[in-house]
């Protein structure tokens, strides 16, 4: 097997190379995966909004695409609930109410997100998931959650509400509670106690599938469905016949920019998940070939007639937990669940609309992450209100909004600390080597007529000015004769032109007092950003005279100061 087709399609070498001893956990892992993994994309199949047998193609086929294509041993994708709530948020206003349409758009939807990811892999994107910081989407996930659970209550209570949005079904579900169901309510409760109960004292009994298999076995036997609980349904043995539909320019523009933000949110949260359970195994996950991963994932899926994917955190807790080894238990568990559809469709046809409804109430209560909501808290109170902003923008914006929200809060923190680094005056230390910050070190002394400060962070438009004016500022609160400042500039990684022209603008305003302007540690690499012709013409002018270090430095300042003339200064 070539190198490069090895690298494209990493699960085949797996697979060809495999190791008979890993079967015996590998199976046992698949039926487990399986058995979560039916029952939820049923279940998904209701957030997303589409029939319930595209949340089982969207449970099995992303399973097999993924073996092959992903990097992760461990991982398992499928259906997810942020993921399927915000596919039905882009779709469900360009249907306009139209079953077949809005699930044509589904489909669109999918192959868009599969195409975003692979033109991501392509371009080694990998990196974009570290936009999104971890307050970010731990308030993004709450709020998600919280629309999820609004969601479900009406099932749960056994009547439906015409309102969208989270507090207009909050509204919605406070005027209705006159109408609840009493024998729908009354199951659901019966069963959502019982998945919890299950998932509490028998961790190991996927308990999901407990309670689809407890409340077709009541529908059964009660004959519960002529009490006005409704079920499922008879399921299609075929997927249903699907074509793109035809859309104008701007749907397609509206549609895509939905596709982006699934892909960005879903990937975060997926390469997230592989890279955990990656790291308690000690083995590593490629960030760029995850994209070539979900992509495949969400070709399998669109194809089938089902929606976005990406990786399921409760499957792969599943599959970790059973020992799986390879990514056989994907193509393992995918197996099952087709053999379950060509042979268990009657039975499905009885699960109750309330069972469902517990699982996704249970699932996106393990969304809502309470505990690191509370860690932030006591650790940064900045951070817990970007995560609390982002919850509310969910919240009062809708799914697909509060994901730019999220991006642009993400943005907006990493601007606001980037734009207001530390200004360090330094000074030396009685047994210390070197030169230290005087706030760390009080008992530091500075060098009479020679300020050092150093700034820790880059030199760019948004902070140049601030730069330049705590430097001044520094000056002025010396108090004393400066002639010499020493700009420290190790910590700087980056310099644009703006922060060029705001150092000649210091150095001018320096020069007017009288005071010399001279710059140390400098890396060489700050100029990779400038033309050659334009750096060899301010070398060529002596713009500044740099050092090599501070000691270099502070000893030409000590030669100047005796009217000793000094050589070792370098130009870059």
């Amino acid at each position: 097997m070539s190198r490069r087709l090895a690298r494209l399609v990493p699960g085949l070498q797996a697979l060809i190379t495999y190791d008979r001893r890993d079967l015996r956990f590998d199976l046992g892992a698949g039926l487990s995966v399986a058995a979560v993994a039916l029952p939820v994309g049923i279940a998904y199949a209701e957030i997303a909004g589409v029939p319930p047998l595209a949340g089982v193609y969207a449970a099995i086929f992303p399973l097999f695409a993924y073996a092959l294509f992903g990097s992760s041993r461990q991982l398992m994708v499928g259906p997810d609930a942020a993921t399927c709530i915000m596919a039905a948020a882009g779709v469900g206003i360009l249907a306009g109410g139209d079953p077949d349409r809005y699930l044509a758009l589904m489909v669109l939807l999918t192959l868009l997100t599969a195409v975003l990811y692979i033109v991501a892999g392509a371009a080694r994107l990998g990196f974009v998931a570290d936009f999104l910081s971890q307050p970010i989407l731990i308030g993004y996930l709450n709020g998600v959650a919280l629309l999820i659970l609004v969601g479900q209550l009406p099932k749960l209570l056994g009547f439906g509400i015409d309102a969208h949005g989270f507090g207009p079904q909050l509204a919605a579900i406070a005027a209705g509670l006159d109408q609840t169901h009493l024998p729908s309510l009354g199951l659901g409760l019966g069963l959502l106690a019982l998945l919890l109960a299950t998932r509490r004292y028998f961790p190991r009994l996927p308990a999901a599938l407990v309670v689809i298999v407890a409340g077709i076995a009541l529908v059964v036997a009660f004959d519960l469905d002529g009490e006005d609980i409704k079920v499922l349904g008879a399921l299609p043995t075929a997927a249903p016949a699907l074509g793109l539909p035809s859309i104008e320019f701007g749907e397609f523009r509206e549609l895509l920019g939905n596709a982006a933000g699934i892909m960005l949110i879903s990937f975060t949260s997926g390469v997230l998940t592989a890279k955990s359970f990656a790291r308690r195994n000690r083995q590593t996950v490629n960030a760029n070939r995850e994209l070539y991963g979900f992509g495949a994932a969400n070709f399998a899926s669109g194809l089938a007639g089902g929606f976005p994917v990406t990786g399921a955190d409760s499957r792969t807790a599943v599959n970790y937990a059973s020992g799986g080894r390879t990514q056989l238990v994907g193509v393992i568990a995918g197996a099952v669940m087709l053999g379950c559809l060509a042979f268990l469709t009657i039975p499905l046809a009885y699960v109750p609309q309330v069972a469902l409804a517990a699982v996704i109430v249970v699932a996106a209560t393990g969304l809502f992450d309470l505990s690191a909501a509370g860690t932030l808290w006591r650790s940064s109170r900045r951070e817990f209100g970007l995560s609390l902003a982002t919850t509310i923008g969910v919240l009062v914006l809708g799914v697909l909004p509060g994901v730019l929200f999220a991006v642009v809060l993400s943005l907006i923190w990493l601007l606001s600390v980037e734009s207001r680094p530390t200004v360090a005056i330094l000074g030396r230390v009685k047994g210390v080597k070197g030169f230290h910050d005087i706030r760390d070190y009080p008992e530091a002394r500075t060098i009479p007529g020679l300020l050092i400060v150093r700034f820790n962070g880059n030199v760019l438009f948004f902070n140049s000015d601030y730069f330049r004016d705590r430097v001044l500022n520094a000056v002025t609160a010396a108090g004393e004769r400066v002639r010499w400042v020493v700009i420290d500039a190790s910590p700087v990684n980056l310099v644009d032109y703006t922060g060029l022209q705001s150092l000649d603008v210091l150095r001018e305003e320096l020069e007017s007092r009288g005071i010399r302007l001279v710059v140390a540690r400098a890396k060489r690499n700050l100029r990779r950003f400038f033309e050659p012709g334009f750096v060899q013409e301010r070398r060529d002018i002596e713009m500044y005279t740099l050092f090599p270090t501070l000691g270099t430095a502070v000893a030409a300042f000590e030669a100047a100061a005796l009217d000793e003339p000094t050589e070792q200064a370098r130009e870059p």
